[in-house]
Formats: structure tokens, C-alpha cells, sequence
């Protein structure tokens, strides 16, 4: 059985910084993804990030995502790939995770384990929704900036967040014609900078309409949408068809918490995380001790939040083995102050009231 002092569980983002900030003091540190490849989420950002220089605003995800891998290499972080989770255990004094590999089963021993596990996109019922052509935005945006595949010709995106117009406005890059972009609420969702690229594309935004069915016998060849009053209801006569070949479903994200449901994590509910999130203190351990979680399992927000979580966990999960300096406090203050920063504004506003609402959570369960 391997052993490690941290392991970290994905590859992504948050996981990628957890094991740089960790390695960075001291600490053996190991990560495993169920992925052939490590980086999650920002290979498939060709866009330029928002924020501060600390949040490396102007520089696409795909090349933050290449400096982390080259920091983890060079800092001799263990990675191992193609190595799905399916076991979180107590064991020893430490923990123990089981994983597959090559067909056959393996465990690590670690005194600190990280969960970066990340979240996984929602879906839509609707009639029509099991056709071909319906698929999750994440899927395209991985068929697109990832296969170089495109997955339409004439694309129906659903939802109006962040997702939903980035990921639109890279199919119109791609190539393929973005016919409409669907929004239930009566307001776009996302930043406005992203909604106005969309739409000095000539794409029409729908707020206030959701998808009534998608039309076709083997695949998409149409849409039919249709207008919701104030109590979210369908307008009787307000229906329109457009012609599409694909829809893309961007509503929401729900954290990836298995692994902390088995290892008896406790839980609080937040819809503006994504639903059930695993409570945690200012050092993202959870109320498991030596268990700590960062990125989108504690509630979904950007890759920038991600990141800084990620640091913050592999931060503190050093410091208590001993290892970290003597600075390790006012580095984690420095942390927070950015995801702070990051927290700020018209949207980041509910993202801080929810995570306010984790750490209070986080103080109830420790009383």
C-alpha cells in the first residue's frame, strides 16, 4: 500500500494548488484523478481570466492550467491518472482511499487527504431532452476547445450564466451558429461583458423563456420555446419554434460529494452552491479531522475561487502536520483576502453570503 503525508483527490484547479502550496512547504504530497489527463476545467478555457494580477486577469485558462502541471513537476508531486476513487476510509490513524488501476484495486494511506473532486452539470427534463444533439454545455465546450469537434451546426444554448455565455460565445469562435440563447429568469445571469460579445454576434438572448420541447424523430431539428410570466409560468399563445440541430444545457452545477458522504462528512444545504455542500472551516477542513475539500465541492463558483481554495486547503493541511513556516497564518489571511476580492460585486455578493453561511455552519458543528 502506498503512503503519503497529503493526497489530494483531482486534478483539477483546486487540486493542482492544494498540491503546489503543500509540496511547496514540505509536505509529500500525491494527487489522483479518474482523468487521462490533469488540468480539469481550465484546458478547455481559451478565454482571458477577470480579476487582479494575483488572479492572472488576461491570461487564457489553458496557459494557467500549463504553469500549474509545470509546478507540480517541478516541486515532485506524484500524480497518478485513470484512477477512479471509490472508497474514502478511516484507517490506521490516517485515512485510506481505494482507487482502480489498470483493472485492478489499490489503496494510499495519507494523513491528510484533499477533496477536489470538483462538480458535474445539471440537466433539464423536457420532452425531446433524450434526442441526439441534446448535451451539457461542458460537453461542448470539451468538443470544441478540446477535439476540435464541432457539435453543431445550429446551437440552442439554455441558461444565461457564466457557463452558458462563454461557452456560447466559443461555438460562434468555432464556427457554428448560435440561433438563440434561452434564459427562465427575467435578467441575464452572467456578466455583462460576456451577454454583450454574444450579442454583437447577432445572437438573439430569450430572458424570461425556457424550452418547451425539442422537435425531431432521430435527432434535433428544432426547438420550440416558449414565454413565462412573473410566477414562472407558461404564457398561453406565447410559443415560437427555431430551427436547431443541437441544445446545450447550461443550468448549474451539483458538487461531486460521494466520497465526503461516505467518509460521514456533515452536510448543510445551499442552493447558491449547487444543493448539499460539505460543511468546513476557515481552513476548508471539513468536520472529518485531516478531511478538507476545495473547489466546486464546496460550491460551485469560478476557477479563480477554485484555485484559491485549492491553496488554502494545501496551506493549512501542512500546516498541521508541522511543516508549514512560521507565515502560514498570514499567508492564509492573504488567501482569503483575495477570494474575498473575487467574492465581490453585483454577483460575487450571494457567492460570499453563501460561503458566510458555510463557516457558520462550520462553528455549529463544532460546538
Amino acid at each position: 500500500m502506498k503512503k503519503t503525508q497529503i493526497l489530494i483527490v483531482g486534478a483539477g484547479p483546486a487540486g493542482l494548488c492544494a498540491a503546489i502550496e503543500a509540496a511547496r512547504a514540505g509536505a509529500k504530497a500525491f494527487i489522483i484523478d479518474e482523468n487521462s489527463k490533469p488540468g480539469g476545467q481550465l484546458f478547455k478555457q481559451i478565454h482571458k481570466f477577470f480579476g487582479s494580477y494575483e488572479h492572472r486577469a488576461g491570461v487564457r485558462g489553458y496557459a494557467i492550467g500549463t504553469d500549474l502541471l509545470r509546478e507540480t513537476e517541478e516541486l515532485g508531486v506524484e500524480v497518478i491518472l485513470n484512477a477512479p476513487v471509490y472508497g474514502l476510509f478511516r484507517h490506521d490513524g490516517g485515512m485510506m482511499v481505494s482507487y482502480m488501476k489498470d483493472g485492478r484495486e489499490k489503496a494510499i494511506l495519507a494523513e491528510k487527504i484533499i477533496l477536489a473532486t470538483g462538480a458535474a452539470e445539471n440537466a433539464l427534463a423536457f420532452p425531446g431532452g433524450t434526442l441526439p444533439g441534446v448535451m451539457g454545455a461542458g460537453c461542448a465546450q470539451t468538443m470544441i476547445n478540446v477535439n476540435r469537434v464541432l457539435p453543431g451546426g445550429k446551437i440552442i444554448m439554455i441558461g444565461s450564466g457564466n457557463v452558458g455565455l462563454i461557452v456560447a460565445y466559443q461555438l460562434l469562435q468555432a464556427g457554428a451558429e448560435v440561433s438563440a440563447l434561452i434564459e427562465a429568469a427575467p435578467f441575464i445571469g452572467g456578466y455583462g461583458v460576456h451577454a454583450s460579445k454574444i450579442r454583437r454576434a447577432g445572437t438573439p438572448i430569450f430572458v424570461s423563456h425556457t424550452i418547451e420541447r425539442a422537435l425531431g424523430k432521430t435527432r434535433v431539428d428544432a426547438v420550440e420555446i416558449v414565454r413565462l410570466d412573473e410566477s414562472f409560468q407558461p404564457v398561453p399563445g406565447a410559443r415560437r419554434v427555431i430551427e436547431a440541430d443541437t441544445v446545450c444545457l447550461a443550468v448549474g452545477l451539483s458538487p461531486l460529494t460521494e466520497l465526503a458522504w461516505m467518509a460521514g462528512c456533515d452536510f448543510t444545504w445551499i442552493p447558491q452552491l449547487g444543493g448539499h455542500i460539505p460543511i468546513h472551516n476557515e481552513n476548508m477542513e471539513t468536520t472529518i479531522p485531516g478531511l478538507y475539500a476545495a473547489g466546486d465541492i464546496t460550491g460551485s463558483e469560478e476557477a479563480s475561487t477554485a484555485m484559491e481554495e485549492g491553496r488554502l486547503a494545501g496551506i493549512a493541511a501542512a500546516e498541521a502536520l508541522g511543516l508549514t513556516a512560521e507565515r502560514a497564518k498570514d499567508i492564509k489571511l492573504e488567501v482569503w483576502a483575495r477570494m474575498n476580492a473575487l467574492r465581490t460585486g453585483p454577483f460575487g455578493q450571494k457567492r460570499f453570503e453563501a460561503k458566510a453561511q458555510l463557516l457558520e455552519s462550520a462553528k455549529g458543528a463544532a460546538r
